[in-house]
């Protein structure tokens, strides 16, 4: 590895005016309810999971399943990186010391993709379920959202813990009522989990081909890959090295179950295979019961949304401070987007990230859509070859959580997700792709000249 990172013992020191640490605030709870929220188990129930049954019909449980199955080789990888390298800058911290810092900015850059766009594209959903009350655009509705968190994530970590805990909690009942009103009204038996159809054009059942279901991994990744969030907050987490991997692990493994069993409850539950298509979760609750019942769910949703946009925000702003801690701008831009406020929050950064949010809620959704299914598709792999690289010199001797089956793991990892990568449409894979030269261009002409300065990746003391 030619291009790789100085160790952090051997480091520059620290000029006079470099930014502050992050202060460790928040344990395992608290970290599980932030990471949880920002999973946004019910807000992606209803806001994103409709368009996969629009796509794969009966297939979309199957292909949830099998993206939640993925994401366990993920969160291994993420747990025993994040203790390793317990930083604000997440996966973009941890690829660049296993990988190299050309590999770690090009992670920096889809990740920063992922977290610019998913928060508009859950925001925007926010009208569809305030629809019982007012109607309003989805584009200024999602724009509203997104400054309200933006307001929010201006306030102490600590705070927002326990706010996003409170909507966590409506959420999951909207989600758990679901559940039990698509159980109770089956009008299909579980066989019809794998009969892979969709409703067509003109009524009748098509099949779901291998194909679909290959493609839609991508969107099946994005709906648990929230679970990352606890990589991002390490830095801030009491004991990181046993808690990041605690936090990573159980929350992937809850919100699985509450995205999975409620998709599981609609399949059987929809009237009719167009109904399933057509993904319109509100209406099926209010066939199964009554408005009042279908009112409670959908604004139980739109605060799930706005706690999505908070915690995501919160999320977004730490990579973009650790961005510029590690000088990966110019220096009067680092210097902007180091300041810490008076709650401890990087103000700056926080607007940084949530005022172009909500512009982007203006953008074309299906455009959003796949654009972050190849980013987040491409980050997991990078950071599994970082995982792959984890045992390696010094490393292989450092505190930290280890995961099972290693190197099978991340090596089966590669493979899989190289292949869903292969199948998505070309399109998203030439913006992304562009965008992602653009930054190696960047790299090139900026960055890489310019090595003893820019882009020092730090690790923080515990």
């Amino acid at each position: 590895m030619t291009d790789t990172l100085r160790p952090a013992e051997v480091a520059l020191p620290e000029a006079p005016d470099s930014p502050q640490k992050l202060k460790r605030s928040i344990g395992v709870v608290g970290g599980t309810l932030l990471t949880l929220s920002c999973v946004t188990p019910a807000s992606t129930l209803f806001v994103v999971v409709p368009d996969l049954f629009g796509s794969l019909g009966t297939a979309t449980a199957l292909t949830i399943a099998i993206g939640s199955l993925l994401c366990i080789a993920v969160a291994f990888c993420y747990s025993e990186l994040g203790t390793l390298i317990p930083s604000a800058g997440g996966e973009y911290a941890m690829v660049s010391t296993m990988a190299g810092r050309l590999a770690g900015w090009l992670v920096f850059v889809l990740s920063l993709l992922v977290v610019m766009i998913v928060p508009p594209v859950i925001a925007m959903g926010t009208a569809d379920y305030l629809a019982p009350i007012v109607h309003l655009d989805p584009s200024l509705a999602g724009a509203g959202v997104m400054l309200l968190a933006t307001l929010a994530g201006l306030l102490d970590l600590r705070a927002n813990a326990w706010i996003t805990g409170v909507f966590l909690v409506l959420e999951v009942i909207a989600a758990a009522v679901v559940a039990v009103l698509g159980f109770a009204h089956s009008e299909r038996g579980a066989d019809s989990l794998v009969s892979l159809q969709v409703a067509g054009a003109d009524g009748h059942a098509d099949t779901v081909t291998a194909m679909l279901i290959v493609s839609g991994l991508a969107i099946a990744l994005f709906i648990t890959q929230g679970f990352s969030t606890a990589v991002y907050l390490s830095e801030e987490m009491e004991n990181p090295r046993r808690n990041v991997a605690r936090t990573v692990l159980a929350t992937l493994a809850i919100s699985s179950v509450i995205i999975l069993v409620p998709v599981i409850a609609i399949t059987l539950g929809a009237k009719d295979l167009t109904a399933l298509t057509g993904g319109d979760i509100g209406t099926m609750v209010t066939t199964w019961s009554n408005s009042a019942v279908g009112t409670f769910v959908s604004l139980c949703v739109a605060l799930a949304i706005i706690n999505a946009g908070i915690v995501m925000v919160i999320q977004n702003s730490r990579v973009l401070f650790a961005s510029a801690r590690d000088k990966a701008w110019p220096t009067p831009v680092n210097n902007v987007f180091a300041k810490l406020g008076r709650f401890g929050s990087p103000w700056v950064a926080t607007l940084a990230v949530g005022v172009p949010g909500a512009i982007l809620c203006f953008v074309n959704l299906d455009t959003l859509y796949g654009i972050t299914g190849v980013s987040v598709t491409a980050m997991y792999l990078l950071v599994a070859v970082a995982a792959l690289l984890s045992r390696k010199g010094h490393h292989k001797h450092t505190p930290a959580w280890r995961m099972p089956l290693w190197p099978a793991v991340p090596v089966l990892l590669i493979a899989v997700l190289t292949y869903i990568l292969s199948e998505q449409e070309t399109e998203y894979l030439l913006w992304t792709g562009g965008i992602t030269a653009a930054a190696t261009l960047y790299w090139a002409l900026y960055l890489r000249p310019r090595t003893e300065t820019r882009w020092l990746v730090s690790i923080p003391e515990e």
